[in-house]
């Protein structure tokens, strides 16, 4: 499987094993960045290069890390095809698959060790979406989508 990482400067040195751990599996990494701890750097830059390929390569998953995950996750989800799911647990990362057919991972490495982590990104990556009912609910999101990509921002109201 195609598989596109990123993550923030907090993030880093997590996003070096988990590269290493799933190319030891056999998928193909392509690695957004960023490409230092060093330097602080802006998560909503990185959500989007990783969102973007999800959305150009079909079939492709992307995995974001940082220290929360909350960033990332509102990021990669503006872009539309974009379903990116902040997980905490293997549980989870099974319903977000089987229920919600999740294309983007985000992990927080605040909240999850790098053993749990793992072992998380294994079970998101082999669990399949369930259809039935949940391909009704996705379909009611995906013209949710629709209807406000085509329009932007809900004006406030004053």
């Amino acid at each position: 499987m195609k598989i596109f990482i990123g993550s923030d400067h907090r993030g880093f040195q997590l996003k070096k094993k988990v590269h290493d751990a799933l190319k030891g599996l056999g998928h193909e990494v392509k690695d957004m960045g960023t490409h230092t701890e060093s330097t602080s750097c802006d998560y909503p830059e990185i959500a989007l290069q990783v969102a973007r390929e999800v959305v150009r390569h079909p079939g492709s998953r992307g995995i974001l890390l940082c220290m929360t995950g909350i960033g990332h996750s509102i990021a990669a989800n503006k872009v539309p095809g974009v379903y990116a799911a902040l997980v905490y647990n293997k549980e989870a990362a099974a319903l977000s698959r089987q229920h919600n057919d999740s294309n983007v991972l985000v992990l927080g490495s605040k909240f999850v060790d790098e053993t749990g982590m793992l072992e998380i990104i294994k079970i998101w990556l082999s669990t399949e979406f369930e259809g039935g009912r949940h391909l009704r609910r996705k379909e009611q999101i995906q013209n949710i989508e629709k209807e406000f990509s085509k329009k932007g921002p809900i004006a406030s109201e004053s």
